[in-house]
């Protein structure tokens, strides 16, 4: 088909087992049983993973996922969920789907539906399902194989008819729910031999991202719920080693752990810049699983020496402040990751959560063998850390500088580096910007190259491609961020900037609201602040843009961006005279470097006519406050 539109996509095929035995017993019955089905439980659950239906016929469904893990997601919790509601029905009158899913070139007709190849494989593969199973082409599993907490059985290749080339197929294990009756009830877990139950939730309605969208109102900040998940917050390490300047050393195994526990199968981790809030104080554990919506606190200390690092670690239960696990870890500085990983697997081990492949798949960080280059990175992330990329001071660049110089592989490095150039980028604060932007965008590609399933180094790269206007390539690599840690509060403050590049405001402000869920005490809560003002901004609720974007300021007044739009919002909402005074301040900050509007014109980071016309409303109120054009 010559000039035919196509493209790569998950292809999920889906059929009712025996649909003509279930109609020629009851077919009123069983069409008013699939009705329900869909409007209560199938179509929600295609919804939320993001699927489109391209058609639907009497006892099947053919849907479209631009992510295979997306595409295997759906499916385990539909067919999780159909063991579960048959459970209580009698066989004759169970339905039953069988699932196939491939990754494969396809071809878009006008009408929106879709043909060729990459469709015929998910449907052959779906006709050879077992009922309540799912197979998948090996082409569809080297896309979720790490990424996903689920089993897959070797079937060997398969000829599939009319399909030229035999297809190596992998079958998905499926929970069928009959071990937690009762709608997935609890499963009882023993701890500490025995003496200590965790309660966890199995089933995709655990995933947290469906119970973050609340938002907080401007004025009132709630705590979130206590969760039922296994939910945790890894509080800052303490460095008892009476040397003050080994304080980044715990600062960042803190924050490596809290971003290795995040990838637990239905773990809900608080982020490390809410748990930074806690360093110093005293510890109450039932307030701080209150305030926190959490289970358990993780909580430690570090003892370095020159040549060696003791870790100890113990695990508490937050309603009963009792002591689950205690253990203690020795290890030589030059294997501090390893060290690292073991506390990791020995906690999952002892919270009898059973990792999978890609659960347990260590984080790439090949931070080179030059062990003072390492300890320079590290340093300058612990910074980072705590001041944010956004105000990162000089003498954190140059150790950053540094540890590359000394070690050119260093991934720790790259990624900073890159946040900061891209940052300063936009807000208008290069003399280089063009040069920087393109260092920028070698600095994470090698970092990708180096490390790719570093969460880190893909929100590197998706800063970079959104500055390019790249938002599509952006957000799958936000995405991507977010599955590697799922505790990346920086991943949803992109998202959300994504969100304006594209000129949806609520979009967003989802994204915000997501982030202050996730992390409602960060140390860093200015930035969440900011995305959510921007995002009424963009909405045209000048007011509201004018009380966030001032929370924002107020907690941290050191970034010029936020001054930028605090004087349009300002300008605009009626509020000129304290729009000028902004303006003044502005200047003192900036030098009169970035003072004109020509200048912020040249920091455009998207074409979208909303976005583009939402620009123009900021400039007219810059100029409203005293901005010359020139």
């Amino acid at each position: 088909m010559p000039g035919a539109a196509r493209r790569l996509a998950a292809i999920l095929a889906a059929d009712v087992v025996g649909y003509s035995r279930l109609t020629g017993a009851d077919e009123e019955g069983t069409l008013t049983r699939l009705r329900a089905l869909r409007s209560e439980f199938l179509d929600p659950a295609i919804s939320e993973h993001r699927g489109r239906v391209v058609k639907r016929t009497g006892d099947g469904i053919l849907i479209e996922f631009a992510s295979v893990v997306d595409a295997v997601r759906c499916a385990l919790a539909v067919q999780s969920g159909m063991a579960d509601r048959n459970h209580a029905e009698s066989p004759e009158r169970r339905i039953d789907f069988r699932v196939g899913i491939h990754l494969g070139d396809v071809v878009v007709e006008e009408d929106g539906d879709l043909m060729g190849d990459g469709v015929n494989v998910a449907a052959r593969l779906e006709g050879i399902a077992q009922p309540g199973g799912v197979l998948i082409s090996e082409d569809a599993w080297h896309q979720v194989r790490g990424k996903i907490g689920a089993q897959f059985s070797e079937l060997g290749e398969k000829r599939l008819k009319n399909i030229a080339r035999p297809v190596r197929t992998l079958a998905v294990e499926i929970d069928d729910g009959r071990a937690s009756r009762g709608g997935r009830a609890l499963r009882r877990v023993a701890l500490a031999a025995g003496m200590v139950a965790i309660l966890l939730l199995a089933g995709a309605a655990w995933y947290f991202r469906g119970n973050m969208a609340a938002s907080l109102t401007p004025n009132r900040e709630h705590p979130p719920l206590p969760s039922q998940r296994l939910s945790l917050v890894v509080l800052p390490l303490a460095n008892v080693g009476g040397d003050a300047a080994q304080d980044y050393l715990a600062d960042v195994l803190t924050a490596e752990l809290t971003a290795s526990l995040a990838r637990i199968p239905d773990s809900f981790v608080i982020a490390r810049r809410t748990a930074f809030s806690y360093k110093g104080k005293a510890i109450d554990a039932k307030v701080i699983g209150k305030e926190l919506g959490v289970r358990y606190l993780l909580e430690g200390s570090v003892q370095p020496t020159s040549s060696r690092v003791r870790v100890n670690a113990q695990l508490i239960e937050a309603e009963t402040s009792a002591g689950l696990w205690a253990d203690q870890f020795d290890a030589d500085r030059a294997d501090l990751l390893q060290m690292q990983d073991e506390i990791v697997t020995r906690l999952a081990r002892t919270l009898h959560v059973q990792l999978t492949a890609g659960e347990a798949a260590r984080l790439e960080r090949t931070h080179g063998a030059i062990a003072g280059a390492d300890d320079l990175a590290m340093r300058c992330w612990a910074t980072a850390l705590r001041l944010g990329d956004y105000v990162i001071n000089a003498d954190a660049i140059a150790l950053c500088e540094s540890a590359l110089a000394a070690d050119s592989r260093n991934v720790r490095a790259m990624v900073i580096l890159a946040n900061w150039l891209v940052t300063q980028y936009v807000s208008a604060q290069l003399t280089e910007g063009d040069a920087d932007l393109r260092r920028a965008g070698e600095l994470a590609s090698r970092a990708l190259a180096i490390a790719p399933e570093d969460s880190q180094a893909h929100l590197a790269n998706a800063s970079v491609l959104a500055v390019q206007k790249r938002i599509p390539e952006a957000i799958v690599e936000e995405e991507r961020s977010l599955e590697l840690d799922p505790s990346n509060v920086d991943a949803y403050l992109r998202l959300s900037s994504a969100g304006l590049q594209l000129g949806d405001p609520d979009k967003a402000l989802d994204w915000a609201n997501k982030a202050l869920r996730l992390s409602p005490r960060d140390s860093e809560i200015a930035q969440i602040y900011f995305a959510k003002g921007v995002a009424y901004f963009l909405a045209g609720k000048d007011d509201l843009a004018v009380e966030w974007i001032r929370r924002a300021v107020l907690v941290n007044p050191n970034w010029p961006l936020r001054q930028v739009y605090l004087i349009g919002a300002l300008a605009l909402s009626g509020h000129e005279a304290e729009a000028r005074d902004e303006f003044t301040r502005y200047l003192a900050m900036t030098n009169n470097r970035t003072a004109t509007i020509a200048r912020m014109k040249m920091r455009t980071i998207s074409d979208n006519p909303r976005y583009i016309a939402f620009r123009e409303r900021l400039y007219e109120g810059l100029r409203r406050a005293g901005m010359p054009e020139e």
